[in-house]
């Protein structure tokens, strides 16, 4: 494993999941959301888990992104806070 990639990985995760948590957009934190699932996606198969890093990919960053925009556009696009 390339130790400069992990690190450059691990940076990406960290500032999606502050990202995401901090946006006001519902739209934009699912986006953001859909690329720390896709960044982890590739943090498994650099780790050699070829069938975790294909769930990921799939669940996470495929369906889970479409229902949550699909929830969206019935429901309210912004946060009330």
């Amino acid at each position: 494993m390339i130790w400069e990639l992990d690190f450059a990985l691990l940076l990406l995760m960290i500032i999606c999941a502050i990202a995401a948590v901090t946006v006001r957009d519902l739209l934009y934190a699912t986006v953001i959301l859909s690329a720390y699932s896709l960044i982890m996606a590739v943090i498994w198969s650099e780790m050699n888990a070829v069938d975790v890093a294909f769930t990921e990919a799939a669940v996470g960053a495929g369906i889970t992104t479409v229902l949550f925009i699909a929830a969206i556009a019935r429901t309210g696009r912004r946060s009330s806070d």
